[in-house]
């Protein structure tokens, strides 16, 4: 990152032809600068910028250069990792009154600027916390900047109490620039160098990561990668995660191989994947089928029991979800923890990329996996 404003950061990659002129994007960027502006003489009030729109728009490079720029305490996280860190303190704060009040106040003596990417709320848990918790932040002064493929009030949209949520909605709403970009361009399909990381394996074909894993383990990989200083020797120890012994083809040093099935069809969750990139500069998984399934559906009957309260709901149908969608979202976790970490991630699959997971009932959350596994084919990825 340059330390430039975000103005000049972005004027910068326009004249080297990173991106492309988008109007939309000028919109944030002007929000952003203001901001900046207001941070830097001091000025800046309770508030923020809230960034959103569909995949590929710029969001996640802007907040980033918006980060880079800042000379006040800043913390940048995605949005798994904050709630990671909420939990493990608010565990560690029981017994004390208010806890989510004291969190707040704990992170606004060191931190002035929060930066959350891909912020997204689907657990009843954690849309009861965030309905406190973002109000607090605004009292204690804290300055946020958010990414989200949604709009305030999309957010939990569906989700039980969905009213326990609309505190921080308000707050958003209230308190925040909410700039929509709505820009027609897709800035990750640009033309950049290749760097194949996805192959299609047809029937009786051997495993085609084999080549690439002898590779890389070589210390032969592209310099932007990791590269090994000596030959290592391959060896097929279990990786620990989630306190389970998870299955590898090989590993070595800071390279590690998968099947699918070992590690998607697993009882993983968002933090082992965090872990998993942790210990792991470089990752490969094979056997990675056509994710889309039949789909089943699911009803609720009349009167949902919410602890010792019977509310009447009448009769509502769930989504119709598929056997296999408990691997697509471990997936998409493993992909955006990869992508945010910059960690490449090659892979073997049946069928090309598009091809991958057509319909069901992810498809919303798909689009950003596929957006973002089609940028993790280009040589820039990975470089940092």
């Amino acid at each position: 990152m340059s330390g430039l404003s975000p103005r000049a950061a972005y004027e910068k990659v326009l004249q080297q032809g990173r991106f492309v002129p988008d109007a939309a994007q000028d919109h944030a960027v002007d929000q952003l600068e203001t901001l900046y502006q207001q941070v830097r003489s001091g000025r800046a009030q309770a508030g923020g910028v809230y960034l959103w729109g569909p995949v590929g728009r710029g969001k996640t490079w802007l907040m980033d250069h918006f980060h880079a720029s800042l000379s006040v305490p800043a913390r940048r996280q995605h949005f798994h990792h904050f709630m990671r860190w909420v939990h493990q303190r608010l565990f560690q704060l029981s017994g004390t009154a208010d806890p989510i009040s004291k969190l707040a106040a704990e992170l606004a003596r060191d931190t002035r600027v929060l930066c959350l990417d891909e912020f997204f709320v689907s657990d009843i848990g954690d849309a009861m916390l965030l309905g406190r918790l973002v109000q607090h932040l605004f009292e204690h002064k804290i300055l946020l900047v958010m990414t989200s493929n949604q709009p305030p009030e999309g957010l939990y949209a569906d989700g039980f109490h969905h009213d326990r949520f609309l505190p921080a909605v308000r707050a958003i709403q209230q308190h925040m620039q909410v700039v929509n970009l709505d820009g027609e361009q897709d800035h990750r399909l640009h033309p950049g160098v290749a760097h194949q990381r996805y192959w299609v394996r047809t029937a009786g074909e051997g495993q085609l990561l084999g080549a690439v894993f002898e590779q890389l383990c070589r210390g032969q990989a592209p310099t932007y990668e990791s590269a090994y200083e000596s030959v290592c020797e391959p060896v097929s120890e279990p990786v620990e995660l989630g306190h389970r012994q998870i299955q590898v083809v090989k590993r070595c040093a800071d390279l590690v191989w998968f099947r699918y099935a070992d590690l998607c069809e697993q009882p993983l969750a968002a933090m082992d994947f965090i872990h998993l990139c942790d210990q792991f500069g470089t990752i490969l998984l094979s056997d990675v089928p056509c994710l889309s399934a039949e789909q089943h559906a699911s009803r609720i009957a009349r009167g949902t029991e919410d602890a010792a309260e019977q509310v009447e709901t009448g009769d509502r149908e769930l989504p119709r979800l598929s056997r296999q969608d408990d691997g697509v979202r471990r997936f998409i976790a493993l992909v955006d923890e990869c992508y945010d970490r910059q960690v490449p991630l090659y892979l073997e699959a049946t069928v090309p990329l598009d091809q991958l997971y057509p319909h069901g009932h992810l498809a919303f959350p798909f689009r950003r996996t596929l957006s973002r596994l089609t940028e993790m084919q280009l040589a820039r990825f990975g470089q940092g």
